[in-house]
């Protein structure tokens, strides 16, 4: 594009160097001490501080932690990592006489079982609390109470 004929082009704007009066072409008045030199030329000592510290030789721990899920015991036998043995495990059951039981026994009782047939909660395993073990190590690793 060019501009017609009679009217004038306006000269391009100044650059920063020549607005601001710095000009990178020539050399300064001075020199410039370089990082870790004196003003008389002479490699001085740098200082501790400036720079990146020196390296430590620390090891580096790492540790590996594991997150079991909580277990939840109900009255089916739980496949779980057991925490004493450290093994893979189906938990083993057993039963034993809780609340439920006991609130059975004495419902029936009231309502005529007198003849003994009011001891047939402590037979049901459906009516008793379960307990969880470890058929490796036997450690108690927790219960299901029904009430």
């Amino acid at each position: 594009m060019s501009a017609p004929s009679g009217i004038p082009v306006p000269p391009v704007p100044p650059s920063y160097e020549e607005t601001t009066g710095i000009n990178v072409n020539y050399p300064q008045p001075y020199p410039t001490p370089e990082h870790g030199q004196k003003t008389d030329g002479k490699r001085m000592n740098p200082s501790p501080y400036v720079g990146q510290p020196s390296p430590m030789h620390n090891p580096i721990t790492v540790q590996t932690v594991y997150v079991q899920q909580p277990v939840v015991f109900c009255d089916r036998p739980v496949q779980m990592c057991c925490p004493s043995c450290n093994q893979m495990i189906v938990t083993r059951l057993s039963y034993d006489s809780g609340a439920l039981t006991w609130l059975s026994c004495g419902g029936l009782f009231l309502l005529g079982c007198v003849a003994g047939c009011c001891l047939i909660p402590f037979c049901t395993d459906a009516l008793k609390d379960v307990d969880h073990s470890c058929p490796n190590c036997n450690t108690l690793l927790g219960s299901y109470k029904r009430l």
